[in-house]
Protein backbone atom coordinates (compact mmCIF):
# COMPACT_ATOMS: atom_id res chain seq x y z
CA UNK A 1 0.00 0.00 0.00
CA UNK A 2 1.26 3.42 -0.60
CA UNK A 3 2.71 6.05 2.47
CA UNK A 4 1.81 9.40 0.64
CA UNK A 5 -1.14 9.98 -1.73
CA UNK A 6 -1.45 13.67 -3.01
CA UNK A 7 -5.19 14.37 -3.27
CA UNK A 8 -5.59 16.20 -6.65
CA UNK A 9 -8.89 18.07 -6.11
CA UNK A 10 -10.55 20.28 -3.75
CA UNK A 11 -13.68 20.56 -1.03
CA UNK A 12 -16.16 17.71 -0.38
CA UNK A 13 -14.45 14.96 -2.69
CA UNK A 14 -10.73 15.81 -1.26
CA UNK A 15 -12.24 15.72 2.24
CA UNK A 16 -13.57 12.60 1.38
CA UNK A 17 -10.46 10.88 0.09
CA UNK A 18 -7.97 12.51 3.13
CA UNK A 19 -10.46 10.65 5.58
CA UNK A 20 -10.06 7.31 3.84
CA UNK A 21 -6.23 7.54 3.50
CA UNK A 22 -5.42 8.35 7.15
CA UNK A 23 -8.02 5.41 8.02
CA UNK A 24 -5.46 3.27 6.32
CA UNK A 25 -2.16 5.48 8.46
CA UNK A 26 -1.63 6.95 4.65
CA UNK A 27 -0.26 10.78 4.02
CA UNK A 28 -2.78 12.96 2.64
CA UNK A 29 -1.15 15.60 0.45
CA UNK A 30 -3.79 18.74 -0.39
CA UNK A 31 -3.43 20.83 -3.35
CA UNK A 32 -5.28 24.34 -3.13
CA UNK A 33 -5.35 27.61 -5.22
CA UNK A 34 -5.29 30.76 -3.23
CA UNK A 35 -9.22 31.07 -2.99
CA UNK A 36 -9.42 27.60 -1.13
CA UNK A 37 -6.11 28.53 1.52
CA UNK A 38 -8.49 27.90 5.08
CA UNK A 39 -10.75 25.27 3.08
CA UNK A 40 -11.05 22.07 5.24
CA UNK A 41 -9.47 19.91 2.85
CA UNK A 42 -6.25 22.11 3.59
CA UNK A 43 -6.69 21.84 6.82
CA UNK A 44 -7.39 17.95 7.36
CA UNK A 45 -3.87 17.16 4.73
CA UNK A 46 -0.76 16.62 6.40
CA UNK A 47 0.67 18.57 4.13
CA UNK A 48 -0.83 21.37 1.56
CA UNK A 49 0.29 22.65 -1.80
CA UNK A 50 -0.26 26.06 -3.20
CA UNK A 51 -0.65 25.50 -7.20
CA UNK A 52 -2.13 28.97 -8.60
CA UNK A 53 -4.84 31.53 -8.22
CA UNK A 54 -8.41 30.66 -7.90
CA UNK A 55 -9.17 30.29 -11.79
CA UNK A 56 -9.24 26.72 -11.88
CA UNK A 57 -7.54 26.41 -15.32
CA UNK A 58 -4.81 27.99 -13.76
CA UNK A 59 -4.40 25.78 -10.25
CA UNK A 60 -7.04 22.66 -10.56
CA UNK A 61 -6.38 22.12 -14.40
CA UNK A 62 -3.05 22.74 -14.80
CA UNK A 63 -1.58 19.04 -14.97
CA UNK A 64 2.16 20.14 -14.52
CA UNK A 65 1.33 22.04 -11.31
CA UNK A 66 -0.04 18.83 -9.87
CA UNK A 67 2.39 16.80 -11.65
CA UNK A 68 5.46 19.38 -9.40
CA UNK A 69 3.30 19.46 -6.08
CA UNK A 70 3.40 15.31 -6.21
CA UNK A 71 6.95 15.13 -6.60
CA UNK A 72 7.76 17.94 -4.52
CA UNK A 73 5.85 16.16 -1.41
CA UNK A 74 7.56 12.58 -2.67
CA UNK A 75 3.93 11.45 -3.27
CA UNK A 76 3.95 7.75 -4.39
CA UNK A 77 -0.36 7.96 -5.68
CA UNK A 78 -2.47 10.60 -7.03
CA UNK A 79 -6.33 10.38 -6.36
CA UNK A 80 -7.62 12.40 -8.86
CA UNK A 81 -11.20 12.71 -7.44
CA UNK A 82 -14.30 13.95 -9.40
CA UNK A 83 -14.63 16.75 -11.93
CA UNK A 84 -11.05 18.74 -13.11
CA UNK A 85 -8.22 16.47 -14.45
CA UNK A 86 -10.29 13.14 -12.91
CA UNK A 87 -11.07 11.74 -16.67
CA UNK A 88 -8.05 13.59 -18.20
CA UNK A 89 -6.08 11.29 -20.05
CA UNK A 90 -3.17 13.60 -20.41
CA UNK A 91 -3.24 13.69 -16.86
CA UNK A 92 -3.37 10.27 -16.09
CA UNK A 93 0.05 9.96 -18.53
CA UNK A 94 1.69 12.68 -16.80
CA UNK A 95 1.58 10.75 -13.32
CA UNK A 96 2.76 7.47 -15.22
CA UNK A 97 5.58 9.14 -16.82
CA UNK A 98 6.33 10.90 -13.48
CA UNK A 99 6.67 7.44 -11.61
CA UNK A 100 3.08 8.20 -9.83
CA UNK A 101 0.43 5.73 -9.89
CA UNK A 102 -2.82 7.59 -11.13
CA UNK A 103 -5.51 5.84 -8.50
CA UNK A 104 -8.32 5.43 -12.00
CA UNK A 105 -8.07 3.55 -15.18
CA UNK A 106 -5.37 3.52 -17.64
CA UNK A 107 -4.69 6.78 -19.66
CA UNK A 108 -5.74 4.39 -22.64
CA UNK A 109 -8.89 3.26 -21.20
CA UNK A 110 -9.68 7.32 -20.18
CA UNK A 111 -8.75 8.33 -23.58
CA UNK A 112 -11.08 6.08 -25.38
CA UNK A 113 -14.15 6.34 -23.15
CA UNK A 114 -13.55 10.25 -23.17
CA UNK A 115 -14.31 9.74 -26.51
CA UNK A 116 -18.12 9.38 -26.74
CA UNK A 117 -18.31 7.84 -30.23
CA UNK A 118 -15.75 5.36 -29.66
CA UNK A 119 -16.77 4.49 -26.08
CA UNK A 120 -20.33 3.63 -28.01
CA UNK A 121 -18.59 1.84 -30.65
CA UNK A 122 -17.14 -0.09 -27.68
CA UNK A 123 -20.23 -1.02 -25.97
CA UNK A 124 -21.95 -2.05 -29.23
CA UNK A 125 -19.66 -4.31 -29.74
CA UNK A 126 -19.97 -5.65 -25.88
CA UNK A 127 -23.15 -6.38 -26.58
CA UNK A 128 -25.25 -3.42 -24.49
CA UNK A 129 -27.92 -1.58 -26.41
CA UNK A 130 -27.39 2.24 -27.21
CA UNK A 131 -30.16 5.07 -27.62
CA UNK A 132 -30.90 5.64 -31.45
CA UNK A 133 -28.65 8.74 -32.71
CA UNK A 134 -25.36 9.99 -34.49
CA UNK A 135 -22.05 7.65 -33.93
CA UNK A 136 -19.76 10.36 -34.28
CA UNK A 137 -20.05 14.55 -33.85
CA UNK A 138 -22.21 16.18 -36.40
CA UNK A 139 -22.61 19.30 -38.31
CA UNK A 140 -25.90 21.42 -38.10
CA UNK A 141 -26.60 19.73 -41.52
CA UNK A 142 -25.79 16.44 -40.88
CA UNK A 143 -27.76 17.11 -37.29
CA UNK A 144 -31.19 18.38 -39.37
CA UNK A 145 -30.24 14.66 -41.60
CA UNK A 146 -29.84 12.56 -37.91
CA UNK A 147 -32.75 13.99 -36.06
CA UNK A 148 -35.17 14.21 -39.54
CA UNK A 149 -34.34 10.19 -39.46
CA UNK A 150 -34.54 9.44 -35.48
CA UNK A 151 -37.43 11.88 -35.21
CA UNK A 152 -38.41 14.41 -32.54
CA UNK A 153 -37.72 15.19 -29.88
CA UNK A 154 -34.11 14.67 -29.88
CA UNK A 155 -30.60 15.90 -27.71
CA UNK A 156 -28.08 17.58 -28.75
CA UNK A 157 -24.56 16.21 -26.56
CA UNK A 158 -21.10 17.49 -26.22
CA UNK A 159 -18.31 14.96 -27.55
CA UNK A 160 -15.72 16.27 -25.38
CA UNK A 161 -18.11 16.08 -21.65
CA UNK A 162 -21.05 15.71 -19.56
CA UNK A 163 -23.00 17.40 -16.37
CA UNK A 164 -25.29 18.62 -18.58
CA UNK A 165 -22.89 20.96 -20.55
CA UNK A 166 -23.58 21.39 -23.99
CA UNK A 167 -26.31 19.63 -23.66
CA UNK A 168 -30.24 20.70 -25.20
CA UNK A 169 -33.54 19.20 -25.80
CA UNK A 170 -34.85 19.61 -29.39
CA UNK A 171 -38.54 19.61 -29.83
CA UNK A 172 -38.71 20.65 -33.58
CA UNK A 173 -36.97 20.78 -36.71
CA UNK A 174 -37.55 25.12 -36.14
CA UNK A 175 -35.74 24.78 -32.79
CA UNK A 176 -32.36 22.60 -33.95
CA UNK A 177 -30.27 25.73 -34.91
CA UNK A 178 -30.63 28.26 -31.95
CA UNK A 179 -29.66 24.90 -30.21
CA UNK A 180 -26.86 23.94 -32.25
CA UNK A 181 -25.10 27.21 -31.64
CA UNK A 182 -26.12 27.47 -28.14
CA UNK A 183 -25.30 24.02 -27.28
CA UNK A 184 -21.37 23.99 -28.95
CA UNK A 185 -20.75 27.44 -27.65
CA UNK A 186 -21.38 26.28 -24.08
CA UNK A 187 -19.52 22.56 -25.37
CA UNK A 188 -16.92 24.77 -26.54
CA UNK A 189 -16.43 27.58 -23.51
CA UNK A 190 -16.32 24.04 -20.55
CA UNK A 191 -13.96 21.43 -22.33
CA UNK A 192 -12.55 23.68 -25.07
CA UNK A 193 -14.21 21.24 -27.86
CA UNK A 194 -17.48 22.44 -29.53
CA UNK A 195 -18.05 19.21 -30.70
CA UNK A 196 -21.47 17.53 -30.71
CA UNK A 197 -23.39 14.53 -31.31
CA UNK A 198 -27.12 13.72 -31.47
CA UNK A 199 -29.49 11.56 -29.44
CA UNK A 200 -33.23 10.72 -29.64
CA UNK A 201 -34.81 12.01 -26.92
CA UNK A 202 -36.52 8.83 -24.77
CA UNK A 203 -39.32 9.85 -22.81
CA UNK A 204 -40.92 9.62 -20.42
CA UNK A 205 -36.90 7.83 -19.04
CA UNK A 206 -35.30 7.18 -15.80
CA UNK A 207 -31.31 7.96 -15.25
CA UNK A 208 -30.19 4.65 -13.71
CA UNK A 209 -26.04 3.93 -13.06
CA UNK A 210 -24.27 0.54 -12.29
CA UNK A 211 -21.42 1.01 -9.64
CA UNK A 212 -18.55 -1.39 -11.10
CA UNK A 213 -15.07 -2.53 -9.51
CA UNK A 214 -12.49 -3.99 -11.45
CA UNK A 215 -8.89 -4.64 -10.65
CA UNK A 216 -5.81 -5.72 -12.35
CA UNK A 217 -6.87 -9.81 -12.61
CA UNK A 218 -10.04 -9.05 -14.94
CA UNK A 219 -12.19 -9.55 -11.45
CA UNK A 220 -15.06 -7.37 -11.42
CA UNK A 221 -17.56 -6.80 -8.65
CA UNK A 222 -20.90 -4.85 -9.39
CA UNK A 223 -22.85 -2.40 -6.37
CA UNK A 224 -26.20 -2.11 -7.63
CA UNK A 225 -27.60 0.36 -8.88
CA UNK A 226 -28.46 3.91 -8.48
CA UNK A 227 -31.54 5.77 -9.45
CA UNK A 228 -30.72 9.13 -10.67
CA UNK A 229 -33.36 10.70 -12.20
CA UNK A 230 -34.24 13.89 -9.87
CA UNK A 231 -31.93 16.23 -11.80
CA UNK A 232 -32.31 20.00 -12.48
CA UNK A 233 -29.85 21.69 -15.70
CA UNK A 234 -29.48 18.01 -16.88
CA UNK A 235 -27.30 17.53 -13.30
CA UNK A 236 -28.61 15.23 -10.46
CA UNK A 237 -29.88 16.64 -7.27
CA UNK A 238 -31.42 13.59 -5.64
CA UNK A 239 -29.74 9.77 -5.45
CA UNK A 240 -31.08 6.68 -4.60
CA UNK A 241 -30.96 3.03 -4.02
CA UNK A 242 -32.75 0.28 -4.90
CA UNK A 243 -34.59 2.08 -7.84
CA UNK A 244 -38.13 1.46 -7.80
CA UNK A 245 -38.38 0.78 -11.45
CA UNK A 246 -36.20 -1.59 -11.74
CA UNK A 247 -37.31 -5.76 -11.03
CA UNK A 248 -34.88 -8.29 -9.71
CA UNK A 249 -34.53 -9.69 -13.53
CA UNK A 250 -33.77 -6.05 -14.79
CA UNK A 251 -31.25 -5.30 -12.24
CA UNK A 252 -29.46 -8.25 -13.01
CA UNK A 253 -29.61 -7.92 -17.25
CA UNK A 254 -28.23 -4.79 -16.07
CA UNK A 255 -25.38 -5.60 -13.82
CA UNK A 256 -24.63 -8.35 -16.04
CA UNK A 257 -24.30 -5.80 -18.93
CA UNK A 258 -21.99 -3.79 -16.89
CA UNK A 259 -19.89 -6.52 -15.84
CA UNK A 260 -19.50 -7.94 -19.43
CA UNK A 261 -18.36 -4.25 -20.57
CA UNK A 262 -15.72 -4.44 -17.76
CA UNK A 263 -14.55 -7.33 -19.33
CA UNK A 264 -14.57 -6.46 -22.78
CA UNK A 265 -12.61 -3.31 -22.14
CA UNK A 266 -10.18 -4.21 -19.70
CA UNK A 267 -11.34 -1.52 -16.98
CA UNK A 268 -9.56 -1.22 -13.72
CA UNK A 269 -10.59 0.34 -10.81
CA UNK A 270 -13.60 2.28 -9.62
CA UNK A 271 -16.42 3.25 -12.35
CA UNK A 272 -20.11 3.75 -13.19
CA UNK A 273 -22.16 3.05 -16.23
CA UNK A 274 -24.84 5.35 -17.18
CA UNK A 275 -27.87 3.93 -18.64
CA UNK A 276 -31.32 5.70 -20.03
CA UNK A 277 -34.56 3.50 -19.15
CA UNK A 278 -37.46 3.60 -20.93
CA UNK A 279 -40.95 3.14 -20.03
CA UNK A 280 -41.02 -0.25 -21.39
CA UNK A 281 -38.13 -1.27 -19.49
CA UNK A 282 -35.51 -1.34 -22.52
CA UNK A 283 -32.24 0.04 -21.04
CA UNK A 284 -29.88 1.91 -23.25
CA UNK A 285 -25.87 2.40 -22.39
CA UNK A 286 -25.45 6.64 -22.25
CA UNK A 287 -21.86 6.71 -20.92
CA UNK A 288 -19.13 5.55 -18.99
CA UNK A 289 -17.77 7.90 -16.19
CA UNK A 290 -14.78 6.30 -15.63
CA UNK A 291 -14.01 7.81 -11.76
CA UNK A 292 -15.54 7.75 -8.61
CA UNK A 293 -18.93 9.56 -8.57
CA UNK A 294 -20.37 12.04 -6.49
CA UNK A 295 -23.39 9.99 -5.58
CA UNK A 296 -21.08 6.90 -4.82
CA UNK A 297 -21.86 7.40 -0.83
CA UNK A 298 -25.75 5.60 -1.87
CA UNK A 299 -23.71 2.57 -2.87
CA UNK A 300 -21.34 2.84 0.39
CA UNK A 301 -24.58 2.65 3.08
CA UNK A 302 -26.43 -0.21 0.59
CA UNK A 303 -22.99 -2.35 0.29
CA UNK A 304 -21.16 -1.88 3.50
CA UNK A 305 -17.65 -1.44 1.07
CA UNK A 306 -15.80 1.58 1.25
CA UNK A 307 -15.15 3.08 -2.88
CA UNK A 308 -12.35 5.14 -1.72
CA UNK A 309 -10.35 2.27 -0.17
CA UNK A 310 -11.44 -0.03 -2.79
CA UNK A 311 -9.99 2.27 -5.02
CA UNK A 312 -6.94 2.42 -3.36
CA UNK A 313 -6.25 -1.29 -3.03
CA UNK A 314 -6.62 -1.96 -7.04
CA UNK A 315 -4.27 0.92 -7.58
CA UNK A 316 -1.69 -0.69 -5.31
CA UNK A 317 -2.16 -4.30 -7.09
CA UNK A 318 -4.28 -5.60 -4.64
CA UNK A 319 -7.16 -8.22 -5.98
CA UNK A 320 -10.96 -7.66 -5.04
CA UNK A 321 -11.84 -9.71 -2.18
CA UNK A 322 -15.46 -10.10 -3.46
CA UNK A 323 -16.68 -11.04 -7.36
CA UNK A 324 -20.00 -10.84 -9.15
CA UNK A 325 -22.57 -8.87 -6.80
CA UNK A 326 -22.01 -7.13 -3.98
CA UNK A 327 -24.67 -8.16 -1.37
CA UNK A 328 -26.57 -5.29 -0.52
CA UNK A 329 -29.36 -4.22 2.02
CA UNK A 330 -32.29 -1.82 2.79
CA UNK A 331 -32.70 1.47 0.92
CA UNK A 332 -30.16 4.62 0.80
CA UNK A 333 -31.10 8.34 -0.38
CA UNK A 334 -28.48 11.04 -1.20
CA UNK A 335 -30.13 14.78 -1.55
CA UNK A 336 -27.08 17.30 -3.12
CA UNK A 337 -27.22 20.79 -0.85
CA UNK A 338 -26.13 23.40 -3.01
CA UNK A 339 -26.01 27.04 -2.93
CA UNK A 340 -28.24 27.72 -5.19
CA UNK A 341 -31.77 29.53 -5.57
CA UNK A 342 -34.55 27.05 -6.34
CA UNK A 343 -36.87 30.13 -7.21
CA UNK A 344 -34.36 31.35 -9.76
CA UNK A 345 -33.77 27.97 -11.92
CA UNK A 346 -31.16 27.12 -8.98
CA UNK A 347 -29.13 29.92 -9.84
CA UNK A 348 -25.47 29.43 -7.97
CA UNK A 349 -25.42 31.99 -4.85
CA UNK A 350 -21.83 32.62 -3.78
CA UNK A 351 -21.04 33.91 -0.61
CA UNK A 352 -20.29 33.79 3.39
CA UNK A 353 -22.04 30.96 5.53
CA UNK A 354 -23.48 32.72 8.61
CA UNK A 355 -24.24 29.54 10.40
CA UNK A 356 -23.95 25.43 8.85
CA UNK A 357 -25.41 22.78 11.11
CA UNK A 358 -25.87 19.35 9.69
CA UNK A 359 -28.19 16.88 11.33
CA UNK A 360 -27.00 13.92 13.47
CA UNK A 361 -28.39 10.93 14.57
CA UNK A 362 -28.72 7.16 13.60
CA UNK A 363 -28.46 6.37 9.87
CA UNK A 364 -27.68 9.63 8.83
CA UNK A 365 -24.13 10.73 6.88
CA UNK A 366 -23.12 14.34 5.82
CA UNK A 367 -20.22 14.82 3.49
CA UNK A 368 -19.18 18.40 3.44
CA UNK A 369 -16.07 20.35 2.97
CA UNK A 370 -17.75 23.77 5.09
CA UNK A 371 -18.23 25.11 8.29
CA UNK A 372 -19.56 28.23 9.49
CA UNK A 373 -17.81 31.33 8.28
CA UNK A 374 -16.95 29.63 5.17
CA UNK A 375 -16.94 31.58 1.94
CA UNK A 376 -18.72 29.67 -1.02
CA UNK A 377 -16.20 31.27 -4.13
CA UNK A 378 -18.20 31.86 -7.50
CA UNK A 379 -15.00 29.63 -8.98
CA UNK A 380 -15.95 26.31 -8.68
CA UNK A 381 -19.15 23.98 -8.35
CA UNK A 382 -21.88 25.10 -5.67
CA UNK A 383 -21.75 21.79 -3.53
CA UNK A 384 -22.18 22.83 0.11
CA UNK A 385 -22.65 19.03 1.39
CA UNK A 386 -24.79 16.09 0.67
CA UNK A 387 -27.15 14.28 3.23
CA UNK A 388 -27.15 10.59 2.78
CA UNK A 389 -29.52 8.57 4.65
CA UNK A 390 -30.00 4.89 5.38
CA UNK A 391 -32.80 2.44 6.50
CA UNK A 392 -34.45 -0.69 6.18
CA UNK A 393 -37.01 0.20 3.30
CA UNK A 394 -37.19 3.06 0.80
CA UNK A 395 -40.51 4.66 3.00
CA UNK A 396 -38.68 4.57 6.19
CA UNK A 397 -35.27 5.94 4.38
CA UNK A 398 -37.45 9.19 2.74
CA UNK A 399 -38.89 9.92 6.28
CA UNK A 400 -35.33 9.50 7.62
CA UNK A 401 -34.16 12.11 4.65
CA UNK A 402 -37.09 14.50 5.48
CA UNK A 403 -35.96 14.39 9.60
CA UNK A 404 -32.47 15.39 8.11
CA UNK A 405 -33.28 18.24 5.90
CA UNK A 406 -35.58 19.37 9.01
CA UNK A 407 -32.64 19.49 11.21
CA UNK A 408 -30.16 21.21 8.30
CA UNK A 409 -29.75 24.23 9.56
CA UNK A 410 -27.71 27.02 6.65
CA UNK A 411 -27.93 30.89 6.88
CA UNK A 412 -26.23 32.81 4.76
CA UNK A 413 -27.05 32.25 1.15
CA UNK A 414 -30.19 30.21 -0.67
CA UNK A 415 -29.41 26.66 -0.72
CA UNK A 416 -31.27 23.87 -2.26
CA UNK A 417 -32.38 22.14 0.93
CA UNK A 418 -36.24 23.56 0.80
CA UNK A 419 -36.28 22.25 -2.99
CA UNK A 420 -35.48 18.61 -2.51
CA UNK A 421 -37.66 19.01 0.80
CA UNK A 422 -40.28 19.30 -1.63
CA UNK A 423 -39.48 16.74 -4.13
CA UNK A 424 -39.14 14.08 -1.44
CA UNK A 425 -42.39 14.94 -0.28
CA UNK A 426 -44.29 14.62 -3.27
CA UNK A 427 -46.76 12.25 -4.77
CA UNK A 428 -44.38 11.35 -7.49
CA UNK A 429 -41.50 11.01 -5.84
CA UNK A 430 -42.81 8.99 -2.66
CA UNK A 431 -44.52 6.94 -5.28
CA UNK A 432 -41.26 6.01 -6.85
CA UNK A 433 -43.31 7.04 -10.03
CA UNK A 434 -41.05 9.98 -11.89
CA UNK A 435 -38.46 10.65 -14.33
CA UNK A 436 -36.26 12.72 -15.79
CA UNK A 437 -38.47 15.17 -16.67
CA UNK A 438 -40.15 15.26 -13.11
CA UNK A 439 -38.87 19.24 -12.41
CA UNK A 440 -40.42 20.34 -15.75
CA UNK A 441 -43.83 18.61 -15.20
CA UNK A 442 -43.89 19.04 -11.69
CA UNK A 443 -41.93 22.19 -10.42
CA UNK A 444 -44.47 24.34 -10.43
CA UNK A 445 -46.17 22.55 -7.43
CA UNK A 446 -43.28 22.42 -5.78
CA UNK A 447 -43.49 25.74 -3.31
CA UNK A 448 -39.29 26.34 -3.19
CA UNK A 449 -39.69 26.43 -6.84
CA UNK A 450 -42.53 29.39 -7.25
CA UNK A 451 -40.62 31.52 -4.35
CA UNK A 452 -43.43 30.49 -1.71
CA UNK A 453 -42.48 30.91 2.10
Amino acid sequence: MFSRVLVGNRGEVAVRVIRSLHEQDIEAVAVYSTADRESLHVALADRAVCIGPPAAAQSYLKISALIAAAETTRCEAVHPGWGFLAENPAFAQACSDNDLVFIGPTADTLARMGDKSAAKREMAAAGLPLVPGTAAAVTLAEARSAAAEAGYPVLLKAEAGGGGKGMRLVNGPDDLESAYSTAASEADAAFGDGSLYLEKAISPARHVEIQVLADADGNVLTLGERECSIQRRHQKLIEESPSAALTPKLREEMESAAEIACDAIAYRNAGTFEFLLGPDGAFYFLELNARLQVEHPVSELCTGIDLVREQLRIAAGEPLALTGRAPRRGHAIEVRINAEDPARDFLPTPGRLERFRPPLGPGVRVDSSVTEGTSIPPFYDSLLAKLIVWDVDRPAAIARALRGLAEFDVAGVPTTIPAVRDILRSEEFQSGRYSTSFLAEVGSRLPALVGAA
